[in-house]
């Protein structure tokens, strides 16, 4: 008797490091990813069946966008007032962010 397990299963590729601001939570923790899925055998992924679209995927809060759908703040240095890490609030004085602890450029 012979037993094998198969199927497809989906893959998430990360395409870039940077982080990116969520329009859902409004922080900088969304990244561009793209899901393929994958023929695979006994769970170990074998052969890429359909290349899937990129999103933009929080890593926070889980809300998915298309990246042409982003916003002007997107950029890092859009906004100085704002914390690259985490997104929160800043006023001119601060040197370091009080949410995440970060420094502050």
């Amino acid at each position: 008797m012979f037993f094998f397990v198969a199927g497809v299963q989906p893959k998430t590729v990360k395409l870039e490091d940077r982080p990116r601001l969520c329009r859902t939570c409004g922080l900088h923790q969304a990244r561009l990813v793209r899901i393929d899925h994958y023929l695979s055998l006994f769970f170990v992924p074998l052969l890429r069946v359909k290349k899937g679209e990129i999103v933009l995927r929080c890593e926070r809060c889980g809300a998915m966008s298309r990246p042409g759908e982003a916003t002007a703040r997107e950029s890092p240095h859009a906004d100085p007032r704002v914390c690259r890490s985490c997104g929160a609030p800043l006023e001119s004085g601060f040197r370091y962010c009080p949410q995440c602890g970060k420094p502050v450029p």
